[in-house]
């Protein structure tokens, strides 16, 4: 078995510039005896300067067996480090027995949303992610208030991590090419919270609100909050124009009116 066939179901653009794989991998930040997990390795051309790195626990998952069957005749001696197994389905718990981990990844772009928002739901046990989205997907992530990309995804992760747009990468360096071009990022997660507020009213009010972004918030939260007691400095601007801080002080304001609602 040479090559993989890639397969438009499972997203698969494998990247065929090694000088980019190496940048990728650098752009990783472990510590000596880190668990670091590959999503979607393909045919391992992060996975084979991922091998390079001492003292990592490494581990890969692919969903794709005919990736899989590659990696295991290319790597024949580390056949326990591959995982055939659906990132989005699996326990993540039981990857390295309950321990944090670090992420890696050449990500399905069919599937980069998902794998964000499990990043998310999962920040306590995920310090770290690098790796490669479509260009739209990593500025929406990096994105800062009042600029158009800016939204849900780009609220939740950075509130919990620091943001980073390291660099683009082109389309003609992927087997297919995709139509669009990519861009790399990086996501640490913060050492210490500089905000404290309800985390699941936090994120109801994110969602809301950016579910009708066009709307200002008096308009768009006024099924959880009447539109009176929503002070002046929310009550006429729109989602994308605040930043996570103002989220969470909004999400205090509303908490304290739900609950003098209930007296």
């Amino acid at each position: 078995m040479n090559k993989v066939r890639p397969k438009k179901s499972l997203g698969q653009h494998f990247l065929n510039d090694k000088s980019i794989a190496i940048d990728i991998v650098k752009a990783l930040k472990t510590d000596p005896n880190a668990n670091v997990l590959e999503i979607g390795p393909g045919m391992g051309v992060l996975t084979e300067y991922l091998f390079e790195i001492p003292d990592i626990n490494l581990k890969l998952i692919e969903i794709d067996e005919e990736s899989v069957a590659f990696l295991q005749k290319k790597w024949p001696f580390r056949q326990d480090k591959i995982l055939q197994e659906d990132f989005l389905r699996m326990d993540i718990n039981s990857i390295f027995n309950n321990e944090e981990f670090s992420i890696i990844g050449n990500y399905p772009y069919n599937i980069s949303n998902q794998i964000l928002f499990k990043t998310y739901e999962n920040k306590e046990k995920i310090p770290q992610l690098v790796g490669m989205f479509q260009k739209e997907v990593a500025e929406r992530i990096t994105s800062k208030p009042g600029k158009k990309a800016y939204g849900i995804l780009s609220v939740l992760l950075q509130a919990f991590y620091t943001t980073e747009y390291l660099f683009t990468v082109h389309e003609h360096v992927f087997n297919p090419p995709p139509k669009v071009k990519s861009g790399v990022i990086r996501l640490t997660r913060k050492t210490e919270m500089d905000f404290a507020c309800n985390m699941e009213l936090f994120k109801t009010v994110i969602k809301q609100g950016f579910n009708q972004r066009r709307k200002v918030l008096s308009n768009s939260l006024k099924s959880i909050i009447n539109t009176d007691a929503l002070s002046i400095k929310f009550a006429r601007r729109r989602p994308e124009e605040l930043s996570y801080l103002e989220f969470a002080e909004l999400t205090n304001l509303i908490e304290n009116y739900q609950k003098n609602q209930q007296k």
